[in-house]
């Protein structure tokens, strides 16, 4: 998942030569953790963030944003890996960043569509292992699935280690699981194994030509 997928727009934005007072408002009112400040042509020339409105308390009747705003901003483009931008808005201690395309503003991406892009793709990935593993054990429910930060953990009573084995291989092909571990239960199963994967995909590949 990338900046494009997550961003909010339009984007609510200033000028240098805005007054301090005047984007103070517009801060507090909508909520924002910081403002990106652009120029005639919409490209991002620095950013006011809550922090720099507070440093500028003295001079806030008087000042412009650029006298307060942070320069350089700490922008990322469209195509900008979302666990990229998590970790440079807590390496750099952000709330927000805006994102550019050939310098132009065109969305911004604040934490809480980082959060709500976790929390969708934890429950999308969830749902998909479910599925296959539901589609690859038949009518029986037998493991239960734990997504977190690409990492799937399935639980339950296995046949056998190639049943696990063949297990892991098939949540590996989920797209955004990145690693797998098998959970398996101590207690002996009775269950017959389950086909090899290899099998089960081209039974599968048999049954949609048919």
């Amino acid at each position: 998942m990338y900046a494009r997928d997550i961003f909010s727009r339009p984007v609510v934005r200033v000028r240098p030569d805005t007054p301090l007072p005047e984007a103070i408002s517009l801060l507090t009112e909508g909520g924002f953790g910081a403002l990106p400040v652009v120029d005639e042509q919409d490209r991002v020339i620095g950013i006011l963030t809550e922090a720099d409105a507070l440093a500028a308390r003295g001079a806030a009747q008087t000042a412009s944003v650029e006298a307060a705003m942070t320069v350089p901003a700490e922008v990322v483009g469209p195509g900008t890996a979302v666990s990229t931008i998590a970790s440079r808005m807590i390496t750099g201690n952000l709330r927000s960043m805006p994102v550019v395309e050939a310098g132009v503003l065109v969305g911004i991406v604040a934490r809480r569509d980082l959060l709500r892009a976790l929390v969708r793709d934890t429950a999308a990935m969830t749902a998909d292992v479910r599925a296959l593993l539901d589609n690859y054990a038949g009518s029986r429910r037998q493991w239960s699935v734990e997504v977190a930060e690409g990492r799937a953990i399935i639980r339950g009573r296995f046949a056998d280690s190639d049943e696990q084995r063949t297990v892991s291989e098939l949540v590996l092909t989920v797209d955004g699981i990145d690693d797998v571990e098998i959970a398996a239960d101590p207690a002996p199963s009775t269950r017959p194994p389950t086909m090899p994967l290899t099998e089960w995909l081209q039974q599968r590949a048999d049954e949609s030509i048919v």
